[in-house]
């Protein structure tokens, strides 16, 4: 009879080859530990101490109560290859989150999540933390799909659930699968598609994160890789732009049954995300090529000059 594994132990598949058939089920997997971490030390060193040399590609979550910027980070899911290390944010406190920092803000090591923006405020608030160098699967689903021909709609995000029983890549329930899930986008995209990938990253990381210093204390933004800067075929430098809604207006901008906010979504190539019941509640986000996001822009305060 087959032998049980440890309660610890859980299913990693391996990073696949080119053309190699995607594998589906989990008893295909090889298993690897699940350490729960309350301390530093626990930690691989080469994921403490980031370096050109030792490039990492991990995947990366955050879970809490609410999270958000007034929310409580509870576990940080970092998956290697070798094993799922489950950080403890409340029994390690704030010695070991900011033990992980270098590390979450290294250019060395990536972080593969799904729709970073709440982590990156929750990480940024509650911890001082500037997350960097993400790749988000939710904007890399998006990129593979335009390049097929397949136009999305406004707020058509595709959900983790969804990305992980999508079989072009994964067919699993975690964050342990999100390194398999970068090595197969990473060989579906395009060089202007990487590129749009790691700026949109960055300003998804960005989003919530506002301050008074217009992100000067963050990494540089990526910029655009001389092989695409060709005459006439070069992409749009892409921003992020903050707007403000006067108290009273927010209603104006979204509309009877969000009508309003559809209609300038659906007018302009730019994404526009609102702060929701998390917040902030008075404040408008767009991320998109600069005249996409003046055009929204403009729109939208149109909006909250309308009289009903």
């Amino acid at each position: 009879m087959a032998s049980l594994p440890s309660p610890n132990q859980t299913h990693v598949p391996l990073s696949p080859d080119p053309g190699e058939i995607p594998v589906i089920h989990e008893t295909q997997f090889p298993w690897v530990p699940v350490q729960i971490v309350t301390h530093a030390s626990q930690l691989p060193a080469e994921f403490l101490e980031p370096c050109a040399e030792r490039p990492l590609v991990i995947g990366f979550d955050c879970e809490g109560v609410d999270l958000c910027r007034n929310g409580t980070l509870c576990i940080m899911q970092l998956a290697f290859p070798e094993a799922i290390y489950l950080v403890d944010a409340i029994q390690g406190g704030e010695m070991l989150i900011q033990a992980c920092k270098p590390a979450l803000e290294s250019s060395h090591v990536t972080k593969v999540i799904h729709d970073c923006k709440r982590d990156s405020e929750a990480l940024y608030f509650q911890f001082g933390i500037k997350l960097n160098n993400v790749v988000d699967t939710q904007i890399a689903y998006s990129l593979i799909e335009e390049q097929e021909g397949r136009k999305r709609l406004p707020d058509d995000y595709i959900s983790f659930v969804g990305l992980l029983a999508d079989p072009r890549y994964c067919a699993a329930d975690d964050v342990r699968f999100l390194p398999y899930i970068y090595c197969r986008m990473m060989g579906k995209l395009n060089q202007q598609s990487l590129w749009y990938l790691a700026v949109r990253g960055a300003l998804y990381c960005r989003c919530f994160c506002i301050t008074n210093n217009d992100f000067s204390d963050w990494p540089p933004l990526p910029t655009i890789p001389d092989n695409l800067l060709v005459e006439g075929s070069a992409p749009e430098e892409e921003i992020l732009s903050v707007l403000d809604v006067p108290p009273g207006k927010m209603g104006r901008v979204i509309g009877k049954r969000g009508t309003s906010i559809l209609s300038i979504k659906e007018s302009c190539n730019a994404e526009i995300l609102m702060g929701g019941d998390k917040g902030p509640p008075d404040k408008v986000f767009i991320i998109g090529p600069v005249k996409q996001v003046r055009k929204a822009e403009a729109m939208l305060r149109g909006r909250m000059l309308d009289m009903y």
